[in-house]
């Protein structure tokens, strides 16, 4: 094997993905805050990192598997470290294993001290991140993004960090899950001619590049609209309207999505990163919101 120093191989694991699995469980810990709950903070933040692992692991197993499947190759922007030379597939599959094994075991010990339900999350967690690659060339992986970074770590932060499983933090599920949904989805509007080319069905071959599109710029700005719903039937408090500088960057990816239905692909180059980013700005807004209002409205 290659020598890689422990830049290349966090690099490895796409990190400026990770708002999409970190921030679900930073916000639902601040709204079971502002609602009053007693948090066991240590298991809150156990569990943050613990899902970041996780993460990492399923991005590096989805580049391996893209890989010897032909989807990702030297003329895709996907899998760039492998495809670019850098690491052989064998060590991104060993990486991947690797941080696989990390996460499941200190979920157990997890388990061990939160409780069996616990279990259920992290099997289920598990089983999407490995059937991700599958689901994703059956036009399911944006169904499997939203459940296993959205609803799966919003449910099960609620259970281990308070004891029960309540779904009052649920109203949080449609605005982060749907810009979430949002990387993968530009990710694969921008990629219908390789993968097309793979063999593979998306979800954005189906709907065609302008269904895709447009479904994109919803998915960017209705988490907006929900969060100004929500404060209007009190499941929000009026300070959340802090999000709204976020608008910029959601718009700013908006203008790029559109631009790419008049020219080409090339315009959606560093979208799906972009959406991370506002994920990482949107969520983050919101968090301060909720934890402001609760200490010192």
């Amino acid at each position: 094997m290659n020598r890689h120093n422990f830049k290349s191989w966090f690099f490895a694991t796409r990190p400026w993905s990770f708002p999409a699995s970190s921030m679900p469980i930073v916000t639902t810990l601040a709204y079971l805050f502002w609602t009053g709950e007693s948090i066991n903070w240590g298991i809150g933040i156990w569990t943050l990192i613990n899902i970041i692992v996780f993460h990492a692991a399923g991005n590096t197993w989805s580049d391996y598997y893209d890989f010897k499947k032909g989807v990702d190759r030297e003329d895709t922007i996907g899998g760039m470290s492998i495809t670019s030379g850098e690491f052989k597939p064998c060590e991104i599959k060993s990486l991947a294993i690797a941080l696989m094994t990390v996460a499941v075991v200190s979920g157990i010990i997890l388990v061990a001290c939160t409780g069996l339900p616990t279990l259920y999350f992290g099997i289920a967690g598990a089983l999407l991140t490995v059937l991700y690659p599958w689901l994703k060339y059956h036009a399911l992986g944006d169904v499997d993004i939203f459940l296993t970074y959205s609803v799966l770590p919003i449910l099960g932060t609620t259970y281990v960090a308070t004891g029960e499983i309540g779904t009052s933090a649920l109203w949080l599920a449609l605005p982060i899950g749907l810009i979430t949904v949002g990387i993968l989805h530009v990710n694969n509007t921008r990629d219908i001619v390789p993968d097309k080319r793979a063999g593979i069905k998306t979800f954005a071959m189906l709907a065609g590049e302008k269904v895709s599109a447009y479904l994109y710029c919803l998915e960017v700005i209705v988490p907006f609209i929900w969060v100004a719903g929500g404060i209007a039937m009190g499941k929000f408090p009026l300070l959340s309207l802090l999000i709204i500088p976020a608008l910029k960057p959601a718009m700013d990816n908006v203008r790029k999505v559109m631009a790419f239905l008049k020219k080409d692909a090339k315009e959606l180059y560093g979208v799906d990163e972009n959406t991370a980013k506002l994920q990482l700005a949107f969520s983050m807004l919101l968090t301060l919101s909720l934890f402001i209002d609760k200490l010192f409205l």
